[in-house]
């Protein structure tokens, strides 16, 4: 039996998804009953991971949990320990807490520690690789933001509530010949929106990837409101108006990106109505997509995943990060997996289909 792995770490870090806990059961499980390790969960993520917050992990804890949304170890996307933030009499200072994570991970004697997160704790877990920590990453994220895999978990669940809710909006613009903006997630790519719109049969998609003309837009919602007498347009939180900014909802100094997006869906269902006189109304998704159970396929993506990472992290193979490449698992380093971010490729077949069946960009 291997004795390489008598304790591994694993921590969910930045904001939460359908399939952590699937995750965390596929490296726990195995761990346990193959290797006889002992699995330390660290709480709330790296900011536990400074702060020394942890509990070890029996059988009952990992029982039962592959269906749950959420993360039994909780995560926190303000906890960057690069980026640390102290509250002081004089307000935030931002410091650089990493030792404090290393010693942490010398105290609790971490054969190898698995970051479960999106590109923030991709990057975090590098640098910790640069400091000696044996580390796997595995990937997820809504966004489906990360280059180095054909798709993240929790993508696919956050698209199929995208999706859902698109066409229960079809029924009430149909019955009250109005136009419905629907405001999904995404921030820096359009992943979702193209995703939901198309599958959900929206009339117009805005995604970050392709900067908008207001004048289409008015153009498209009036044309079909002398036909259809109704319009769909799914609006991914980063689209912007050609020449135009980014709608901030707010800033949060605590976060490495401190831009909290939101509100362009407003901002176009405001602008449609001044224009063209035409009832609109908006809603606003936000974190019903991170929620509830994932889907049959996010759940196996994620044991895949997790099974996967175990192995690596049995044969040595750190500084690496668990990716789906076509129908298989495979291995990328981890400073491969954080160069670039995955956005919707304007030659991408996507936005070719929905382009053929009559839908709008706003370009």
């Amino acid at each position: 039996m291997p004795s390489t792995l008598k304790r591994i770490g694993i921590l969910t870090g930045g904001g939460d998804c359908p399939g952590l806990n699937a995750v965390i059961r596929s490296i726990a499980k195995p761990a346990m009953s193959f290797f006889n390790s002992k699995v330390i969960g660290i709480v709330d993520g790296f900011e536990g991971f400074v702060e020394g917050r942890m509990r070890e992990l029996t059988k009952l804890d990992i029982l039962g949990i592959v269906n749950l949304g959420g993360t039994i170890l909780g995560t926190s996307n303000k906890g960057d320990p690069f980026h640390y933030p102290v509250e002081g009499p004089k307000g935030i200072t931002i410091l650089d807490y990493s030792e404090h994570a290393l010693i942490n991970y010398q105290k609790w004697d971490l054969d190898a520690l698995f970051a479960i997160g999106g590109d923030g704790t991709m990057n975090i877990a590098y640098k910790f690789s640069k400091m000696g920590m044996n580390i796997i990453g595995v990937p997820k994220t809504i966004d489906n933001d990360l280059e180095a895999t054909d798709v993240t978990f929790g993508y696919d669940s956050a698209l199929a509530v995208a999706t859902e809710a698109i066409d229960r909006l079809h029924t009430t613009a149909s019955a009250h010949h109005r136009v419905m903006v629907i405001e999904v997630m995404g921030r820096y790519a359009g992943w979702i929106a193209l995703g939901a719109g198309l599958a959900g049969g929206a009339d117009i998609i805005l995604i970050p990837e392709i900067p908008f003309k207001w004048s289409s837009i008015f153009e498209s919602v009036l044309k079909r409101s002398r036909g259809a007498r109704f319009s769909i347009i799914c609006v991914a939180e980063g689209a912007k108006p050609l020449d135009g900014q980014l709608v901030v909802k707010e800033q949060d100094v605590k976060r490495t990106d401190p831009l909290r997006l939101g509100g362009i869906g407003d901002m176009v269902a405001r602008r449609i109505t001044e224009e063209t006189g035409l009832e609109t109304r908006t809603t606003v998704l936000g974190h019903l997509q991170r929620g509830g159970s994932p889907t049959a396929y996010d759940r196996i993506l994620a044991t895949k995943f997790g099974s996967v990472a175990l192995q690596a992290a049995s044969e040595k193979k750190f500084g690496n990060m668990v990716s789906l490449r076509g129908r298989d698992v495979e291995l990328v380093r981890l400073e491969d997996a954080i160069s670039r971010q995955r956005l919707v490729p304007l030659d991408s077949q996507l936005i070719f289909t929905a382009r053929s069946v009559g839908t709008s960009f706003g370009d």
